[in-house]
C-alpha cells in the first residue's frame, strides 16, 4: 500500500462529505473551497471513488456527491485502495545463492499491518473525532450562490442596428 498525498486528499474530502451529508448532496466546489484542494484534482479523485461505489453523484441543480454507503461501513483502507492506480504489492526478488540478505518479509509485514490498521479506522470514527474537536458545520452550502440577475448589472437597451442589413433598412426608412 502506498500512502500518498492523493490518499490524504481523498480521505480529507470524504470526511468533509460525511460531515455534511445530512444537508443533501455536497458540491465539489464547496469541498474545494473549504479544504483548499484543487477542484480539478477533486474531480479526478471523486471519479475513482464513484467507480468504487464509495460515493454517489446527483446531477442538476442541488446536485453534488453523497456517500455510497454508511460512513461506518467505509474504511480509510477502502478510500486509499480506490484511488491508487498501481497494484500496491510488487514482488521483490528473493535472496539468492549470492548470499544477499532479503528484507522482503519485513516490508510485507509492515504493509500488512498498515492495511490492517487503516482497515480498522472507519470514516464514521474520523467524523466523530472532527466533531469532538469542535469542527463547525454550516447549515447552508459553503459556496454562496448569487442569483443570475445579481451577478452582472443590467445593460441599457441599445437601439442600434445589429447588422449591415439592419443598418441599411434603418437608413432607408429615415429618408
Amino acid at each position: 500500500m502506498r500512502l500518498t498525498t492523493k490518499g490524504r486528499f481523498a480521505v480529507t474530502a470524504m470526511i468533509d462529505l460525511a460531515l455534511r451529508e445530512r444537508t443533501g448532496p455536497v458540491t465539489l466546489a464547496a469541498i474545494s473551497q473549504r479544504q483548499r484542494i484543487s477542484l480539478s484534482y477533486l474531480e479526478q479523485l471523486f471519479g475513482k471513488l464513484r467507480r468504487h461505489k464509495l460515493v454517489e453523484s446527483t446531477r442538476g441543480p442541488g446536485g453534488g456527491y453523497s456517500l455510497g454507503r454508511k460512513a461506518a461501513e467505509i474504511t480509510v483502507a477502502d478510500i486509499i485502495f480506490s484511488i491508487e492506480e498501481e497494484p500496491s504489492e510488487k514482488r521483490l526478488p528473493d535472496a539468492g545463492a549470492d548470499g544477499r540478505c532479503s528484507t522482503e518479509e519485513l516490508w510485507a509485514s509492515l504493509n500488512r499491518r498498515t492495511v490492517e490498521f487503516l482497515d480498522s479506522v472507519t470514516l464514521q470514527s474520523l467524523v466523530m473525532e472532527q466533531l469532538a474537536k469542535g469542527v463547525k458545520i454550516e447549515d447552508g452550502p459553503a459556496v454562496k450562490r448569487v442569483p443570475a440577475t445579481a451577478q452582472a448589472p443590467r445593460r441599457p437597451r441599445v437601439n442600434a442596428p445589429n447588422s449591415v442589413f439592419a443598418l441599411g433598412r434603418a437608413l432607408a426608412t429615415k429618408r
